[in-house]
């Protein structure tokens, strides 16, 4: 494929992720794929996961734990195997019910028509803030102020 059509590939699975659509979603990627996110030990959802079944368990952890409000890709790169995309979200932790917002990137490579690896970078000291159970409702609240 080239980089339009990889690029093609991710929106299409952006819109199936918003959708709500994760079975469809989860045929975009390899039955090898790699999936990381930065590790924390308040966000449910962090860390590594491996193939489409642990894919799957992101998704069944993020959607336990948390609800988009707002997510919106904004920018797509794409040069040969590997896209970039750049955008904000904000989220509502589910377990406190704060909400928090964030630039993202995304790093996908793509192998034969398909997601062999994905890896995420966000702002993880803002959903900290929002999961962790400890914190005041207006360290959560600060988070906002600064984005």
């Amino acid at each position: 494929m080239n980089a339009h059509d990889n690029k093609q590939l991710v929106l299409q699975g952006y819109r199936l992720f918003q959708s709500g659509d994760i079975p469809s979603l989860l045929e975009l990627y390899h039955n090898d794929a790699e999936w990381s996110s930065p590790e924390s030990d308040y966000v449910p959802f962090s860390g590594k996961f491996h193939g489409k079944s642990g894919i799957a368990d992101f998704f069944a952890k993020l959607g336990a734990s948390a609800q988009p409000m707002r997510f919106e890709p904004v920018h797509l790169i794409a040069e040969g195997e590997q896209v970039v995309a750049t955008g904000v979200a904000t989220w509502l932790a589910k377990p406190t019910g704060r909400t928090y917002d964030t630039n993202w990137v995304h790093i996908f490579t793509l192998r034969d028509g398909k997601v062999a690896s994905f890896e995420v970078f966000y702002d993880t000291a803002a959903a900290e803030r929002a999961f962790h159970p400890d914190q005041p409702a207006d360290a959560a609240r600060a988070s906002l102020l600064h984005h």
